[in-house]
């Protein structure tokens, strides 16, 4: 049986329960805990009034009440909970052992309670914040093996991903939340970001800080602990820090910070233990420190207990650990303000005040960060104070200490709040002696290779010389895998044909299944080489490149220079590019982005390039025409966005600011795991969708059956037959048979449906022979038997190119835009631009 999460509010009267953790900031988490409401203690309801506000509760051999929205915060485990607990005998994990002999007793005692409440406690959520091209990601694959994408570019973790993992007798459910240089209310990531931990509540936040930029990285450092957040800072590449010869006293640091400064290397793995040791010390403690650093004993004991089970793992006596004594080792852990500067400070504690008069928000917000907020002109917090009964009072107040800043430190709030964080950085930064090396570093290296890479003259030549030779190693490289699986394929369908009896069985498997299939999956080699360009260019960075020496282009198409992270990453799958249009600030560009993603060659589109073009075009040719289809691609997005900014969609664009991150040879492990990630995604679709179409095709195309005529007739004849009939006048300016337009429709759902069901069409022909090359020789004189010709078959591709997206990709536009309209209108024009540029190339071509 799955066990809910519980809250104190959700008991009667008369009803006890054992609390697990109490949720919300920390303020209010201190605050609860002074009350006695603490993890393991029992708790029972005395009182619930009709109105629950407030509820009396017996706790600790005395009385107390709080009000419901406090209890909501409280999370318990009752006493039916605990004895299923206690009856399947969960493994304790080093707690304190329990007493069996009453596990079905009605009545448990007291240790049974506490035990299975500190069972359920060791779940713990972390969130990890920081940067772009911090590592969060990396951190993230490497705890919970869930080999996220991570790309050396801004805005690859468009949504927040879950993973989970087990460490030291505790469960760690990772949240990893896309990549941000603040948390004001500027960009779509930053909103989610905030939304996120707020409304999340998680149990500990992880901040990835990049040792390469530190102190651009701590400011987003300075906003978390305004939140007062239970926070762990992870100094990541610390081993490239240490190589380059900077200096920094890391102890000092996380002092001054109030928070642990774990030095880390998520690729190598280095402190990562260390990191989620200290997690657990901090999760399981800090809220029990009074105001002189005395941790409470019972407290102090079970961690104690717990870590006397695992010190040894990290060398025992570490600086950072919280389990040394009673007291929080150098007071590391003591959550502290920064200070602001005099006239700031006072600005804050007047807006402070106003806010705390509202005693229900009090509980998920730091007060403090809504002051810092609301000084700053935020909107979200604006609109959240407008909620408020005293609301207009507190706009009044922060008006008027705005005002009183801008008089004596003659700049606006946000400017100067921001001006205090960096003081306070480059102060900190200098207390803890903080030095570049005069070592050789990664940016040295970067800036050379960027001489080049972003050339004027040779930024764009590189790159078109990169693609190009992406594609021709797509087909070189790939065509001999490709001729072994499809000798297997031939082979496999041999073998049925010979084995089992006649029938709709037989045609079953071998036309539909093997046939349909087998058309698409040959292609795997293909699709697994083409992967492995594009992870490698994201991995090392020359993506973000791609996108600095594109800006320009982009600019004039209508659209933002970040625009074309998600068309590169259109290459892969539509759906996550349109997804990762969130980290696009301007509306106006993020929806033209969405509208021309369409164009991008996305890999569904790939089987059939490589079908059509292997299939009608000389060796020799095939890369410059595989390149040509995506350049058509890139040209139709240029003219159309440029369009749909001039007439369609109106709005002021957003000033260009990406971060240019320094290159990283990529590890062949990752960008090997990331290829076959990418074919397992393949290769279920072969399981799934493709196998179910490719049934479909094959029934649709075997009834009505007819043993009397050749197959060839009995296509004619079926209801596939007769649906490709009734469409083909539509396409007669391209010069598409029937069987053609029926793989056009067939795509709306997925694109390797197109490959497949022309695999089933023709793999139905009495004159395919059994062994041969069906993707290129025999496929090719079937075709040439229906009158394709090679222009025709080039128009074929470019319809594929530009018409109708997925179905999926149509729902993620619909989701990204909030409306119908934006995603019929995708369908609409993305088919009619089709028709009338295959048209169009067919008749000035004939």
């Amino acid at each position: 049986m799955r066990l809910l999460t519980m809250k104190l509010s959700d008991l009667n009267t008369g009803e006890r329960g054992v609390i697990v953790k109490i949720l919300g900031h920390g303020g209010f988490r201190k605050r609860i805990v002074e009350m006695g409401f603490i993890k393991g203690k029992v708790v029972e309801v005395l009182l619930n009034a009709p109105l629950k506000d407030p509820v009396k509760y017996k706790i600790m051999g005395y009385e107390v009440s709080l009000r419901h929205k406090e209890a909501e915060m409280i999370e318990v485990i009752s006493i039916e909970e605990a004895r299923e607990m206690e009856t399947t005998s969960l493994p304790m994990d080093g707690s304190v052992s329990i007493d069996n002999d009453d596990t079905c007793m009605s009545a448990l005692t007291y240790e049974q309670l506490r035990n299975a409440a500190m069972r359920k406690r060791r779940a713990i959520n972390v969130a990890l914040v920081g940067n772009p091209n911090c590592g969060k990601t990396t951190l993230f694959n490497f705890a919970s093996g869930a080999h996220e994408r991570v790309g050396n570019y801004s805005g690859v973790t468009v949504d927040a991903k879950v993973g989970k993992f087990c460490f030291e007798g505790y469960e760690f459910h990772l949240v990893d939340l896309p990549g941000t240089y603040s948390l004001s209310a500027y960009s779509p990531e930053e909103m989610y970001v905030r939304r996120q931990i707020i409304d999340k509540t998680p149990d500990v936040v992880i901040n990835v800080i990049d040792a390469s930029n530190i102190e651009r990285n701590l400011y987003l450092t300075t906003q978390l602990v305004d939140m007062h957040l239970r926070m762990v800072c992870a100094l990541n590449m610390y081993d490239e820090f240490e190589k380059r010869g900077d200096h920094l006293d890391v102890q000092t640091l996380g002092q001054l910070l109030g928070v642990p400064l774990i030095p880390t290397s998520f690729k190598t793995g280095m402190g990562v233990d260390l990191l989620f040791h200290i997690i657990i010390n901090m999760y399981e403690g800090v809220d029990f420190v009074d105001k002189d650093g005395n941790l409470n004993p019972e407290v102090a004991h079970d961690i104690q207990m717990w870590h006397k089970d695992y010190e040894r793992h990290h060398g025992g006596n570490h600086g950072e650990d919280f389990a040394h004594g009673e007291k929080p080792n150098r007071s590391v852990f003591r959550h502290i303000h920064l200070n602001h500067g005099k006239y700031i400070e006072d600005s804050i504690s007047a807006v402070k005040r106003a806010i705390g008069e509202n005693e229900d928000i009090r509980h998920r917000y730091s007060t403090r960060y809504l002051a810092i907020k609301l000084l700053e002109g935020d909107s979200h917090a604006e609109q959240l104070m407008a909620t408020l009964p005293n609301g207009e009072s507190i706009i009044s107040i922060r008006d008027k200490e705005g005002r009183k800043i801008k008089e004596e430190l003659n700049e606006d709030a946000e400017t100067a709040i921001m001006n205090a964080k960096y003081a306070f950085i480059n102060g900190a930064l200098k207390e803890a002696e903080y030095s570049i090396g005069k070592q050789k570093d990664t940016y040295h290296t970067t800036h050379a290779i960027d001489t080049i890479i972003t050339n004027k003259y040779l930024g764009f030549p590189i790159f078109f010389t990169i693609i190009y030779l992406m594609f021709h190693a797509t087909f070189t490289l790939g065509e001999y895998p490709m001729d072994w699986i499809d000798c297997g394929i031939g082979a496999l369908s041999d073998f049925v044909s010979d084995t089992m009896p006649d029938g709709p069985l037989k045609d079953l498997v071998c036309d539909g299944i093997i046939g349909g299939v087998g058309a698409v999956i040959v292609f795997l080699p293909q699709i697994l080489i083409l992967y492995a360009f594009i992870s490698f260019m994201e991995d090392s960075g020359y993506m973000a490149r791609a996108a600095f020496i594109m800006d320009k282009l982009m600019h004039k198409m209508g659209l933002h220079g970040k625009s074309f992270i998600p068309l590169i990453m259109g290459f892969g799958c539509n759906v996550p590019a349109v997804m990762a249009t969130r980290t696009i600030e301007s509306r106006k560009s993020r929806l033209i982005t969405m509208l021309v993603l369409p164009f991008m060659s996305c890999s569904a589109r790939i089987p059939i390039y490589v079908m059509i073009i292997g299939t009608f075009f000389a060796a020799q040719y095939r890369s410059a025409i595989m390149l040509s289809i995506y350049i058509t691609g890139m040209v139709v997005a240029v003219v159309v966005s440029r369009i749909l900014s001039k007439h369609v969609i109106k709005g002021e664009d957003m000033p260009f600011v990406m971060e240019l991150p320094p290159y990283r040879f990529p590890t062949w492990q990752a960008t090997a795991r990331h290829t076959w990630e990418k074919g397992k995604q393949y290769l279920r679709k072969m399981g799934g969708v493709i196998l179910v179409a490719s049934v479909i095709v094959w029934a649709l195309g075997y009834f009505p059956h007819n043993d009397n005529v050749d197959k060839e007739q009995q296509l004619e004849e079926s209801y596939i037959g007769k649906i490709g009939h009734a469409i083909e006048p539509v396409f007669a300016p391209q010069g598409f048979n029937w069987k053609l337009g029926v793989g056009i429709i067939s795509g709306a759902g997925a694109k390797e449906i197109v490959a497949s069901t022309i695999g089933v069409l023709y793999s139905a022909s009495d004159n395919v022979q059994e062994g041969d090359d069906f993707v290129h020789s025999q496929l090719r004189s079937k075709m040439e038997a229906d009158g394709i010709t090679p222009l025709t078959a080039y128009c074929f591709l470019l319809f594929v190119l530009l018409y109708f997206p997925c179905i999926a990709t149509i729902a993620a536009i619909k989701s990204e835009t909030g409306s119908w309209k934006w995603a019929l209108f995708t369908a609409a024009y993305t088919t009619t631009l089709a028709w009338v540029v295959s048209a169009l190339v067919k008749g000035v071509l004939s």
